[in-house]
């Protein structure tokens, strides 16, 4: 597969990196004015949305960026930009909504890469990893293990919003679901076999759709 690399992740990686200096220059009155404090959230409810942004130090931010490259590069790929930005906007939001019933406060992009996670889980569940920089295994193994480490941290709780993790993960996992639902819909609407078929347009001319045509679609919304 070759590798395109947009723009979108790279911003949002500029972007946290910029929010996290500002944390650092303009100190905690401006970390606390936009992370999310859950008895705030109805007066302020674009703490939902700033809390992506912020993170409570260089591992946390670290860890996070890295993440958003290695998996966000390849689901935008895959994708398109503008369903990228859905689902991690949509599951860092959600995730920052269960936070509220459970935590007192919470930070950081983890749930929306989680959600970006979670795609890339459903969309190449056999793609070999190295889950901590060393242990091989598959995309698919590497999601339960995050799973289940998130849910032994909610019982063994380390100050890490394990819950929202899980929101995350899940609201990417139903819409990597989702999009296989929606390949293998089309696929079986046009294509019989593995070769390209011959379709009659209406207009005079016939279109052939492969794969690639396929992945076009999906990707962009247009043949």
């Amino acid at each position: 597969m070759k590798l395109k690399l947009k723009n979108t992740v790279i911003v949002l990686i500029i972007v946290n990196v910029i929010v996290f200096i500002l944390q650092g220059v303009l100190g905690r009155e401006f970390t606390t004015s936009f992370m999310l404090v859950s008895k705030d959230v109805f007066q302020r409810p674009w703490i939902l949305f700033t809390s992506m942004f912020l993170h409570g130090g260089p591992n946390h931010l670290f860890y996070n960026m890295y993440a958003l490259f290695m998996f966000g590069t390849l689901v935008e790929q895959r994708i398109g930009t503008k369903r990228f930005l859905i689902i991690y906007l949509l599951s860092g939001i959600l995730a920052a909504l269960l936070s509220i019933f459970f935590y007192d406060s919470a930070l950081g992009a983890s749930g929306a890469i989680m959600g970006i996670i979670g795609v890339t889980i459903m969309l190449f569940p056999d793609m070999p990893v190295l889950l901590f920089f060393f242990i091989p295994m598959t995309m698919r193994t590497a999601g339960i293990i995050f799973a289940l480490m998130d849910i032994l941290g909610i019982f063994l709780p380390t100050g890490i919003a394990n819950l929202a993790h899980l929101a995350g993960l899940g609201t990417g996992l139903l819409y990597g679901k989702y999009l296989n639902n929606r390949k293998s819909g089309f696929q079986k609407r046009f294509i019989k076999n593995p070769a390209t078929r011959t379709i009659n347009s209406g207009r005079g001319f016939s279109i052939e759709l492969d794969e690639d045509d396929i992945d076009d679609y999906l990707n962009n919304g247009r043949l």
